[in-house]
């Protein structure tokens, strides 16, 4: 989806008015932003026969398949599982994972920066809880003070 958030539509200027009659139809509209325009896609898309489906799926023997137009893709395909097959099988060197396990702290990392030096946030319930501290100890302080006079 294409969303195009010009107010002009590419027509040249903003005159504080849209004009509807002088958009583009949608059809007309250049889709920049598609890796795969819409009007190529039906000309430029491959499409495998059912009955190389039918092999990948393990229903049809490959040598069914094997002919003809098919047997491009058949060979595409069986590359790609002699690949799959190959890097599955793959594992990391042990010289390369004892490398990345010496590379890893033994203990918890500390904070470098000191406590007084860190950022200091104030959450709204902590700035109410806060205020409403000092208003207590305020009214605290206060009743001592006047009980100390009278």
């Amino acid at each position: 989806m294409v969303d195009d958030l010009r107010s002009d539509d590419g027509l040249g200027g903003f005159d504080g008015h849209h004009n509807r009659q002088n958009r583009r139809p949608e059809r007309e509209r250049p889709l920049a932003d598609r890796e795969v325009p819409l009007g190529h896609q039906e000309q430029d898309a491959r499409v495998l026969s059912p009955a190389v489906h039918a092999w990948l799926d393990g229903e049809l023997p490959e040598a069914s398949v094997r002919k003809g137009d098919t047997a491009r893709d058949v060979e595409f395909w069986k590359n790609i599982n002699v690949e799959v097959d190959r890097r599955r099988r793959m594992h990391t060197p042990t010289y390369l994972e004892a490398r990345i396990m010496e590379a890893l702290p033994q203990t918890a990392p500390q904070v470098i920066t000191p406590w007084w030096r860190r950022e200091f946030v104030i959450t709204p319930a902590v700035g109410f809880g806060a205020a409403a501290a000092l208003v207590v100890a305020g009214a605290a302080v206060t009743a001592v003070v006047l009980g100390l006079i009278h």
